[in-house]
């Protein structure tokens, strides 16, 4: 089994988090976003390769897996134009065959993939429910319980089966012959070449692709959603409160994840609050909030904040998105 991420975009409705470091090393719940995705394959029995589409301070990324993953055989690829999701696939086509999973990086679901090896589909879209799904793909399922087409934001509500970015594909080279064939149409969207396309090609020569329902499906990709998806990950497994209450003087409203190398003292902590490695929080009140690692809070009380990695913050009643390497409230 393979394993495309496609992570090359610039994240700018993440910004100013994003301004110095790519949107999946963005932490939530004590860990990068893309800590997570990795973690959600835990269940294979087998991972040959992951091939990461990397972009903008693509490096850090690389620096990130080799460190945080050290047995996993990764390969990165560079995107250097964003002409979409198809063209990131497209660039990693090199020794790119058999079964696949491609997954976009801001996709946290619940599932079970290990199951995977036994597959009898060709394809399966991961799909979920949502009131309104016009700002996703849809994915249009025939009576037989097989896709017959995807549709990329949609008009109307009249389907709501959103495809969540998470794809399975028994044969990597029917994928990349159809991205080609894509390309070759110049089918596009605002200048860039969706998957949705591609799969649809492929299911006008017979794919038979089936859905996976999910029923949680997390966002990352802006900061109330990264706040939302915090708080999820806290209440399902990476709460650490009665670790984190050890810390004499300081008071722990569970959920939340102190790394043990933070320094906490004289401050109330959570609910649904983040403080990643070697922070400094002191007199301070912290609700909703995400702290990135080597961050120093003072005398604060922050509510619905991020907070970027090696961050000063100090004197502040409010909601706050402070990026990497700045001061606030710093005489």
């Amino acid at each position: 089994m393979k394993i495309v991420i496609p992570m090359a975009g610039f994240g700018t409705r993440l910004r100013p988090q994003t301004w110095s470091k790519p949107k999946p090393l963005v932490t939530v719940a004590g860990k990068p976003v893309l800590g997570h995705v990795l973690d959600m394959f835990l269940d294979l029995p087998v991972i040959d390769e992951v091939i990461f589409i990397v972009g903008y301070l693509g490096e850090q990324v690389e620096q990130y897996v080799s460190q945080a993953y050290p047995t996993l055989s990764a390969r990165y690829v560079v995107q250097e134009e964003m002409l979409g999701q198809s063209h990131a696939i497209w660039l990693a086509r090199d020794g790119l065959t058999g079964p696949m999973l491609m997954v976009f990086v801001d996709t946290l679901i619940e599932t079970d993939l290990s199951g995977l090896p036994q597959e009898q589909a060709e394809a399966v879209a991961w799909v979920k429910e949502v009131p309104d799904p016009r700002r996703f793909g849809v994915a249009e399922v025939g009576p037989n319980g097989l896709v017959r087409r995807l549709v990329e934001k949609p008009q109307d509500k009249s389907n709501n089966l959103a495809v969540v970015g998470f794809y399975y594909f028994k044969e990597a080279q029917r994928l990349i012959a159809a991205i080609e064939e894509q390309m070759e149409r110049g089918a596009q969207l605002k200048g860039e070449f969706y998957l949705a396309d591609a799969v649809n090609i492929m299911l006008e020569k017979g794919l038979k692709m089936r859905t996976e329902p999910v029923e949680v499906w997390q966002d990352c990709g802006k900061p109330e959603a990264l706040l939302a998806t915090n708080r999820y990950l806290l209440e399902n497994g990476r709460d650490n409160s009665a670790q984190a209450a050890r810390r004499e003087g300081v008071v722990i409203i569970p959920p939340v994840y102190v790394d043990d190398t933070a320094q906490v003292s004289e401050s109330v902590i959570g609910p649904y609050v983040t403080v990643a490695a070697d922070c400094v929080v002191e007199r301070s009140l912290l609700r909703d909030t995400i702290v990135d690692a080597g961050s120093q809070i003072r005398d604060s009380m922050l509510a619905a904040s991020l907070i970027g990695r090696d961050a000063h913050v100090s004197g502040r009643y409010r909601s706050l998105n402070v990026g990497d390497s700045s001061e606030v409230g710093f005489a």
